[in-house]
């Protein structure tokens, strides 16, 4: 390319008057558009992620400002739907409920959730499944739905392993203790355990009672105590006390007594093996030793009543500690 001096230039130039110029001045409104042009060219992709925040927050906006009407007319909707399924012959007409024993129907039926018009369309099985799993007796459960109107639900139950008594209410636990469900009369052969806490510690004790099954011939209940130990009581109203530590040891000691003395067999009311080293026994009091010792009571009250002091006064004098004065120097 040939290079032109610039004295060279200006002397070829003339003055001209702007206006003279045959190319029009550019608009307002084509400078705008150019301007948009060039911002649109260098910026488009922030104004389009501008413009789709936006219509985000605008369309967020409505829709919480319209949430009651949109969702009155949803809930319409579906009642019109429900409606035309439950005409169309799509109404559930049958419910099967099967193995259930500490689970009552109603309960299943209210965790089923199934009122008179509902189709078999729009219920919802996974739903209405994990409600009934959450019923306290329940291990696992199916739901299923045959059309046109049907609904079998199986259940398996969690398996009770003992009655517990506590406030004059009996309870089915299962192995951890949980309650599963209030005793109808239908586990009467399962063991009974009483108190605050049995609940808990019930399967230790009757996997350890398993191994001494002459030990069992009678008994009734197996009585908590303070958390800490156990009783076993008989038929007869025995009482057996049993250690809070070496339940296993006097355990196998009792059923040895039993083989060789026949000691549950006894005229007794109390069997104590809370000592290791030591078995005692209470014997039965007979009607005649009841009387008697209630008329020697009776005495003893009559014979206070009559004395000047019916209870012992302490002494006036108590004895006494006298501690020296400290003494004190100057400062």
């Amino acid at each position: 390319m040939q290079q032109v001096k610039s004295e060279t230039f200006l002397a070829g130039a003339r003055v001209v008057d702007p206006r003279a110029l045959p190319v029009p001045v550019r608009s307002h409104s084509r400078k705008l558009a150019n301007n948009f042009g060039r911002t649109w060219v260098l910026h488009r992709k922030a104004i389009l992620r501008g413009i789709a925040t936006a219509a985000l927050l605008a369309t967020t906006a409505a829709i919480y400002e319209l949430r009651e009407p949109i969702g009155m007319g949803a809930a319409a909707l579906g009642e019109v739907a429900q409606g035309r399924f439950a005409a169309a012959g799509l109404a559930i007409g049958e419910i099967s409920i099967s193995g259930q024993t500490l689970t009552s129907e109603q309960a299943v039926f209210d965790a089923l959730g199934i009122e008179p018009h509902t189709s078999t369309v729009s219920f919802d099985v996974e739903a209405a499944r994990q409600r009934i799993a959450e019923l306290p007796a329940v291990e696992s459960v199916t739901v299923r739905k045959t059309y046109p109107g049907d609904v079998v639900v199986t259940i398996t139950e969690k398996v009770p392993v003992a009655r517990w008594r506590v406030d004059g209410i009996t309870f089915v636990v299962d192995g951890s203790g949980e309650q599963i469900g209030e005793d109808r009369g239908a586990y009467g052969d399962l063991p009974l355990v009483v108190g605050d806490g049995a609940n808990d510690d019930a399967m230790v004790m009757i996997r350890a009672l398993d191994q001494y099954p002459d030990l069992k011939d009678g008994l009734v209940a197996l009585s908590r105590i303070a958390d800490r130990r156990w009783d076993l009581i008989y038929d007869t109203g025995l009482r057996v006390q049993l250690p809070e530590l070496g339940v296993a040891r006097a355990l196998r000691n009792l059923e040895s007594y039993q083989a060789d003395y026949q000691l549950l067999d006894r005229d007794v009311t109390v069997i104590d093996l809370r000592v290791a080293t030591l078995v005692a026994v209470r014997p039965t009091k007979s009607e005649e030793d009841l009387a008697k010792e209630e008329e020697e009571r009776k005495a003893a009250i009559a014979e206070r009543a009559r004395s000047t002091q019916p209870y012992p006064l302490p002494p006036r004098n108590l004895p006494s500690t006298s501690f020296p004065q400290p003494t004190t120097t100057p400062l």
